[in-house]
């Protein structure tokens, strides 16, 4: 949730200050000083300043070690016993701006990597005996360090095979449905082979990624440690991830409009985004391997076996700069292309509209998809609420009797556009109430009297709609204003993030140091109206429909180290002028009881609930498959939700329809975000509600 800057500018010069003790006894390198002015950072502002101590070290310590081996492929026994006696010491390291605790961690991780890289091309050297019982555990959090390196071999043997028998399992079935006359049926042994083969590929991917990351790479999982131990919000982002975070909020990038993928050491490009500059240039093409990127008439640098984001890094620039790139083409020919660089819009990231006609209604419903509360980080570009707002007046234009807004998996974004999002229903009064560290509350309001819309309006959440999304649905509901369809509680992200650039706080003395990075901050808390916070209870839905998500560990409430639950006193707002029929939410709960696409979807759940929980697997390859066919039997059953319902129609908006044109690309992304919509079974529900509300 992103905030504003201007109230905590006079906290951050006492934090600039703080840094200048930092910097009287530290060592002016880059690593130290990232430590010292996101821990002042910390300290100074974040809602819930941890203290420094033992405590906080054993946290960052077990943090730090979970994160970089997951899986505990790598370290052993005696490499966690050597590292333990820091386990208490590093609120001391930060304090006197060393990192002996991460420097004898990071020497042994890369140890091990370097020895594991040898396991499997030993272990994938030899068939697999996979008559033999045995089992193999996939969750690495309940798997205890390997005693030595004999287990540790084990484990990689272990899990190896299990990716082998996968390997196999696949393609058994896919030869066994390939009903071509010329088709090869290979041996068993063949099989088996192949698999092994494959996997290999795959593992020196890996490896090769894992080995290609260098110490900045693995110092941000230390400073991430750090900060989540804080909550899991407040983190610090490496310059180019907060790149990749600003592109996520506005939707925009300044580039080519190309989406590249690494494979075997080669740049391929995977897809052209329609309008972009090289949409418009027109001879780059999907399938083309880029060899060398050039910077308008520099010298171009080869780009064999680069790491895709430094790849993406060169080939991304400034609106009106020039790249060359030289490409192979598909039939080996060379080429270099030239492309000005311009803004790239994503447009499935901003907010989409369409009117929907269902059969059981002769009501026109409008629909709103949006994917998150975007903003505009510079001057002219385009927010989250002004794109709703023009949604809901074409769909006013072309006759809407009722509006669905669809927040499903919505993460968040802008505080800012949410206040305003909400005043689109409401006519004037408080939308959200925000907390900060020293207990001051300030009421966030809608001050615009006009109701852009003041018709049926249905609110779709699911366990993945958080933060700003919360907020809206939160807002609405305390209004009595909306009808809040999903999930039994959304994500319960409750608190308010700010980004600072580091760089923003050094003095010309550090100036080679730049750049830095950004650090995240929870700065605040929100609450809803009615004084209530979401945090860690989300918001409960009016009208409950199952998820397939209800069971599974994904809310905050799952994360590291999440802030509480609590509640202050309830703001003083007046209910939406028309009250919600109780038999309009009666009714819509007596349909999700009798349905059986819902009865399958909660069937769904309970059985996604016990195969999460089962996390070992048999690695006889007989059984295994003989699981698999029971469990693709069952999820048949389940592949029929919505499918017995009767499509509903969307039809594209009459403003929208004389934009497009004739351009059968924007004709076909049209159609592609609008196709899993067709026969949803939560959207029909919705349509359902509108079609009893006046």
């Amino acid at each position: 949730m992103k905030s504003v800057r201007k109230r905590t500018q006079i906290t951050w010069l006492s934090f600039a200050a703080l840094l200048l003790v930092f910097s009287s006894y530290r060592d002016d390198t880059k690593e130290q000083t990232i430590a010292a002015v996101m821990m002042a950072g910390l300290q100074q502002i974040h809602y819930q300043p941890q203290k420094i101590d033992d405590a906080y070290s054993q946290k960052v310590f077990d943090l730090t070690l979970k994160r970089v081996d997951q899986g505990k492929r790598f370290f052993l026994k005696e490499d966690i016993a050597a590292l333990n006696e820091y386990r208490t010491k590093i609120d001391d390291e930060l304090e006197q701006g060393n990192f002996n605790f991460f420097n004898k961690m990071l020497g042994i991780l890369t140890k091990r990597i370097d020895e594991s890289e040898a396991y499997y091309k030993v272990i994938l050297d030899k068939p697999f005996d996979f008559t033999k019982e045995e089992e193999v555990e996939l969750d690495g959090a309940k798997l205890e360090y390997a005693a030595n390196t004999d287990a540790l071999h084990e484990q990689w043997r272990k899990y190896l095979k299990y990716q082998v028998m996968l390997q196999i399992a696949t393609q058994t079935e896919l030869q066994a449905n390939n009903k071509a006359a010329d088709a090869k049926t290979k041996s068993p042994a063949e099989l088996e082979a192949d698999a092994r083969k494959k996997v290999a590929q795959n593992q020196a991917e890996y490896f090769k990624f894992l080995k290609g990351r260098e110490r900045t790479d693995w110092m941000a999982y230390y400073y991430n440690a750090m900060a989540n131990v804080f909550d899991p919000h407040t983190e610090y982002f490496p310059p180019k991830e907060k790149e990749e975070f600003d592109i996520s909020m506005t939707g925009q990038l300044e580039g080519i409009g190309a989406q590249l993928q690494e494979k075997d050491g080669m740049i391929k490009v995977a897809n052209i985004v329609p309008g972009s500059a090289s949409y418009k240039q027109g001879q780059l093409k999907a399938g083309d391997i880029i060899i060398k990127v050039g910077q308008g008439r520099e010298e171009p640098v080869d780009v064999t076996n680069m790491r895709l984001d430094k790849v993406v890094t060169q080939v991304r620039g400034k609106k009106g700069t020039e790249v060359r790139l030289t490409v192979k083409k598909p039939d080996g020919s060379i080429t270099v292309i030239p492309i000005v660089r311009d803004i790239v819009v994503l447009e499935e990231t901003y907010a989409q509209g369409a009117m929907i006609k269902a059969q059981n209604t002769d009501k026109n419903v409008g629909y709103i998809k949006l994917p998150g509360f975007y903003t505009a980080m510079e001057r002219g570009g385009r927010t989250s609420w002004e794109d709703v707002k023009n949604e809901v007046l074409k769909l006013k234009k072309d006759g809407a009797q009722g509006i669905i807004l669809d927040l499903r998996n919505n993460g968040g974004g802008s505080l800012g556009d949410v206040v305003k999002m909400g005043g689109l229903f409401i006519d004037k009064g408080p939308i959200v109430q925000v907390k900060s560290k020293g207990g001051d509350i300030r009421m966030l309001n809608d001050e615009d009297p006009d109701v852009v819309y003041d018709g049926p309006l249905v609110i779709m959440v699911n366990p993945l709609s958080a933060s700003a999304s919360e907020i809206m649905a939160a807002a609405m509901q305390d209004y009595g204003r909306a009808v809040i369809l999903g999930s039994t509680q959304t994500f319960g992200k409750g608190s308010v993030q700010q980004f600072f650039d580091l760089d923003d706080y050094l003095n010309g003395e550090y100036a080679s140091l730049k750049p830095m990075g950004s650090v995240k901050i929870s700065l605040q808390k929100f609450y809803r109206i009615n004084g209530e916070s979401t945090q860690i209870k989300g918001v409960a839905s009016d009208v409950v429909l199952p998820d397939i998500y209800s069971y599974m560990d994904l809310s905050e409430a799952d994360q590291d180290y999440p802030m509480p639950w609590d509640k202050i006193s309830s703001a003083k707002y007046t209910k939406w002028k028309k009250t919600i029929p109780e038999s309009v939410l009666k009714n819509s709960r007596q349909r999700v009881a009798k349905s059986n696409d819902f009865k399958l979807v909660e069937e769904q759940a309970l059985d996604l609930k016990k195969n999460i929980k089962d996390t070992k697997s048999t690695l006889n390859l007989e059984k295994f498959i003989a699981q698999q066919k029971i469990e693709k039997e069952e999820n048949k059953r389940f592949e029929s939700v919505g499918k017995s319902l009767p499509a509903l129609t969307f039809n594209i908006l009459k403003d929208d329809a004389a934009r497009i044109g004739s351009d059968t690309t924007k004709l076909a992304r049209e159609k592609t975000w609008q196709k899993p919509l067709l026969q949803d079974a939560y959207l029909h529900e919705a349509v359902n509600i509108i079609s009893e509300m006046k």
